[in-house]
């Protein structure tokens, strides 16, 4: 069975170029705000979390802060920003976030690595 991967990003040409890179190998459901999904929330659990940290309304941290409870400790959560700052990755760190992508070149390997579970092989890969 593939996997469900929830993707919440609110620019709409950024969110299809990620479903149209992973949509072949895994179950896409995509969001263009915190609140839609929430409401699917109630009635799928995602394999993966994809949070786009600047949202609409309710930001990324703010939508995972509400559901990370409920989420099974399986769950991966993955925060993406176009921002590259080690004091908002801390921030993250603390509030039980491990995975944070930049939007660069190597997003979509980054994130097949992170729902994979190789993201230690992939991140060595990058210092070759």
């Amino acid at each position: 069975m593939s996997k469900k991967i929830f993707i919440v990003e609110d620019d709409s040409e950024y969110a299809e170029f990620i479903k149209a890179k992973l949509r072949r190998k895994y179950k896409i459901y995509s969001f263009s705000n915190a609140e839609d999904c929430l409401v699917s929330l109630k009635s799928i659990t995602p394999d993966v979390l994809v949070l786009d940290y600047y949202l609409p309304g309710m930001s990324g941290i703010d939508l995972y802060e509400k559901v990370k409870e409920k989420l099974p400790e399986s769950t991966k959560v993955v925060i993406l920003s176009s921002m590259d700052d080690g004091k908002l990755v801390l921030d993250f760190i603390k509030k039980g976030i491990r995975d944070y992508i930049v939007k660069d070149d190597n997003v979509i390997e980054s994130l097949v690595a992170i729902i994979e579970g190789e993201e230690d092989k992939y991140i060595d890969s990058l210092f070759d």
